[in-house]
């Protein structure tokens, strides 16, 4: 019937109610969201999305700036060349300081002010025991683009946050391990596990604080999936060749995912016993930057999310990059007082960052909206 048809589209409403009935039934087991769709799309503008990324331990700059104003002519810095690819979506934007990561009368902390100001611009507060800083950008924004998503927000990072104790001159860990804060003494807790974010974001928290019993059942599950796959196939008759297209992109991403994360959880099972686990220094630190970025890709596309912030590591992380050929702390040759050698590994550092951070955006840039 006309009367049926949404949004001028070629899918019935009783064909979305037909397809939203069976997803329902799963929902209390499984929370599994549809891509971008233009046949489900209502009118108006596209919902925006913000993300931030954040790298401890500072840049060294003169391999960072570009030479000159403007649009880019010519090599990028050399920090900036894993980027290539990007170049005209890039804009690098120079002569930006916090006033209130100075030090400001408060003496040493540096890398805690830096990570505490970045997205409040709050001074923060030092003294023992205490915390206060402000609400950060993230949140302010997650208030309004965040309506709307399941989640009006997520912090992730290879790290975990720690809330208690003194990281830096006196400053509380709290400030070192997040960039994101709800409130001036509240800190928003990061999800360090890339295996345990996709459970949240795609499996209703399925795995988190189960047992091990109940988790080893979860990992010899089919594949989410398989659970709707039919539901899918028939939702699909009813749409566009761009929408099917966008359909088993999709699916086909959310099964590499799921596949490479079962891979890098298979050493952490809590079958194996604790001696056999490996520590957090023998995974391949750009593998878990990778798997993050593919995760966050994935919740921004399927709006799960439209707000998240990636604290790669800690600020003063002073974790050795041995597969750089690196094998001094990052912390550590960060307060390099000039010297070339340490100059050099800073350099060699910070453009690994950065391939992480091409690797995320050619994700984004990747996906293709209505």
């Amino acid at each position: 019937m006309a009367g049926e048809r949404w949004n001028g589209s070629g899918l019935t409403r009783r064909a979305l109610l037909r397809g939203s009935a069976a997803l329902w039934s799963l929902s209390r087991s499984l929370s599994w969201p549809l891509p971008w769709l233009e046949a489900l799309a209502p009118a108006g503008p596209k919902p925006a999305c913000m993300l931030w990324v954040y790298v401890p331990n500072g840049i060294h700059m003169p391999a960072w700036t570009p030479e000159r104003e403007g649009l880019f002519e010519g090599p990028l810095p050399p920090i900036l060349e894993p980027l290539e690819g990007l170049r005209g979506d890039l804009t690098v934007i120079s002569g930006l300081a916090h006033h209130h990561a100075q030090a400001n009368g408060d003496g040493p902390g540096d890398h805690a002010r830096a990570a505490a100001v970045w997205l409040t611009g709050v001074q923060p507060l030092k003294s023992e025991g205490r915390v206060g800083l402000g609400v950060s950008v993230d949140q302010v924004a997650a208030r309004t683009l965040g309506r709307g998503s399941r989640f009006p927000s997520i912090a992730v990072g290879c790290d975990a946050g720690r809330a208690a104790g003194q990281c830096d001159s006196g400053y509380s860990c709290a400030y070192s391990g997040h960039i994101s804060w709800s409130s001036e003494s509240t800190p928003v807790p990061k999800t360090s596990d890339p295996g345990l974010l996709f459970d949240r974001l795609f499996r209703a928290g399925l795995g988190i604080g189960a047992s091990r019993e109940a988790r080893e059942r979860e990992r010899r599950r089919r594949s989410v999936l398989d659970f709707v796959r039919e539901d899918v196939r028939r939702l699909a008759r009813g749409l566009g060749r761009e929408d099917r297209r966008k359909l088993e992109e999709y699916e086909t991403a959310v099964r590499e995912l799921e596949r490479r994360l079962a891979l890098e959880a298979e050493g952490r099972v809590e079958s194996v016993p604790d001696s056999a686990r490996p520590d957090e220094s023998a995974q391949s630190i750009a593998e878990r930057l990778r798997l993050f970025a593919d995760v966050l890709v994935l919740a921004l596309r399927t709006g799960s999310t439209r707000v998240a912030t990636f604290m790669t590591f800690n600020e003063g992380s002073n974790r050795p990059y041995r597969e750089l050929g690196v094998s001094e702390g990052h912390h550590s040759i960060s307060h390099h007082g000039g010297d070339g050698q340490k100059l050099e590994w800073i350099q060699r550092i910070n453009h690994f960052h950065v391939q992480g951070l091409a690797h995320l955006l050619e994700g984004l840039a990747g996906v293709v909206e209505g």
